[in-house]
């Protein structure tokens, strides 16, 4: 057998040695579940979905949308995704430039001088040269050459690769939607609060208008000797307790305005808002849809879905790494000692080379990359339904928590109805000496506190409408 022969044997022999230790530690990928419940409960299905409506459409309020638009192009956590983006965008090209040739232009000046006692020098010095045309000493060499490398994509490993870059980049676009969706719901539930805590003030400015009128009806008793020192001080105590209240609710509107600046990426200033009565504002009513809407509406869960891709790809090409991998090198130039005969065409040089390159040695390292690449889609699997199942049980609660507090407003605003109504009868039960002072007192501050409570019930009620908004999957288009 002679020398060519066994080197092509020692070669097919070394592919399918890669080939079949290849197959010997195939791992079967875990497969993601994609199923989810028909319906959210006790739910009945819509056929329209909430999740499908723009953010313009959902949020009519001039202000809140102005504010929501500036956020879009100031706020700095979402131009840090931006560049985010960028940056996977940047490994796209990256990726695709490996399974492309790769050419360039190369250039070059040396000079050399061989040592007498060497094998070459003492070869240089026993040639019979014609005198004349002896070779230069130093020996100078100049060349210009264009060269190329290319690795032949057999296994398709740099193309999978590149793939998994793109869903990748595609992931980083669905986190930007994501990041929307989150910050328009943030701005809509602080602007509502703002709301909510100037309607709160308003009752307190008003509450402290019936207090002090209270007590100018205490005094005005105690002068007639039909009440006492103790009476006037009880009510006095009570004026300057809502006084001091209303500005606590002035800091906390403060804070609201700030957290909303903040969020729109803009230093403290007033925030400009509705200044329609807060009582009057009706949630928005929400269709549901079908739980698998959250599939296609949900950024978080199109984003898990394409990590996951892309950690399937990154097994194919963790894999491809046990196969030969072929390379091809050319280069074609010139080269002479003398610039004068650099482009002369015997100075002409060209070269092709083809190389299969199969490992043997460090496989260990490449199993290793192998097992943690199909690790990681068994965690991406893993992500993916923990993000669905999340979002399912996100719209469930929010849902009923919506009929919850509908229920709780009607109630409330029978309670708020009814306490104001009983301040009118302590009062006139306390001037005509039927009612004691303390019932007074005691009437008054649990109308506030239950008018406090209505305004939260239905702050809550219009937070609640945009969370279940945003986990439907609304706000980023």
């Amino acid at each position: 057998m002679n020398k060519q022969k066994l080197f092509k044997y020692a070669v097919i022999g070394c592919i399918l040695l890669n080939i079949a230790a290849c197959k010997s530690i195939d791992i079967k990928e875990k497969q993601e579940n994609r199923t989810v419940p028909a319906d959210f409960g006790w739910m009945q299905n819509d056929t329209i979905n909430s999740a499908k409506m723009d953010w313009k459409t959902y949020f009519t309020d001039v202000h809140l949308q102005h504010l929501i638009e500036t956020a879009f192009e100031n706020n700095q956590e979402l131009n840090i995704m931006l560049q985010e983006i960028d940056i996977t965008k940047n490994e796209i090209r990256l990726r695709k430039s490996e399974y492309l040739p790769s050419v360039g232009l190369k250039a070059g000046a040396g000079v050399d001088k061989v040592a007498r006692f060497t094998n070459i020098g003492a070869m240089e010095a026993t040639t019979n040269i014609e005198p004349g045309k002896e070779m230069p000493e130093p020996l100078t060499d100049f060349g210009v050459a264009a060269v190329a490398n290319w690795e032949l994509d057999i296994w398709g490993k740099l193309h999978n690769a590149k793939k998994a870059a793109v869903n990748r980049y595609l992931a980083t676009i669905e986190g930007q939607s994501f990041m929307k969706t989150q910050l328009v719901a943030e701005i809509a539930q602080s602007y509502y609060e703002l709301l909510a805590l100037d309607n709160e003030l308003t009752i307190v400015q008003q509450n402290i208008e019936i207090q002090n009128n209270a007590l100018n009806m205490v005094k005005l008793l105690k002068e007639a000797a039909r009440s006492n020192e103790l009476a006037v001080k009880r009510f006095q105590a009570q004026v300057l307790k809502t006084t001091g209240l209303q500005f606590e609710i002035k800091q906390q509107i403060i804070e609201t305005e700030n957290r909303i600046n903040f969020l729109v990426g803009r230093y403290p200033q007033t925030i400009e808002r509705s200044t329609e009565d807060f009582s009057n504002l009706v949630p928005q009513k929400i269709f549901a849809g079908l739980p698998a809407d959250l599939l296609e509406n949900r950024p978080d869960i199109k984003k898990a879905e394409l990590l996951l891709a892309a950690a399937k790809l990154d097994i194919k090409t963790a894999k491809a790494q046990f196969y030969p991998s072929v390379g091809i090198s050319a280069a074609a130039g010139y080269s002479a000692f003398n610039p004068s005969y650099i482009f002369k065409p015997q100075s002409l040089l060209y070269s092709l080379a083809g190389d299969l390159v199969a490992p043997l040695v460090n496989r260990n390292a490449i199993k290793a990359a192998y097992y943690n690449a199909n690790a990681k889609q068994i965690q991406a699997v893993f992500e993916y339904e923990q993000t669905v199942l999340s979002a399912y049980i996100e719209v469930a609660n929010h849902l009923s928590k919506m009929q919850n507090l509908e229920n709780s407003y009607s109630l409330k605003q029978q309670e708020v109805d009814a306490l104001t109504q009983s301040i009118t009868i302590s009062n006139n039960l306390f001037k005509s000496a039927r009612a004691d002072y303390m019932e007074v007192l005691l009437t008054q501050r649990e109308a506030l506190e239950a008018k406090f409570e209505l305004i939260e019930t239905k702050m809550k009620q219009l937070q609640t409408t945009i969370t279940v908004y945003k986990a439907l999957g609304g706000g980023w288009n």
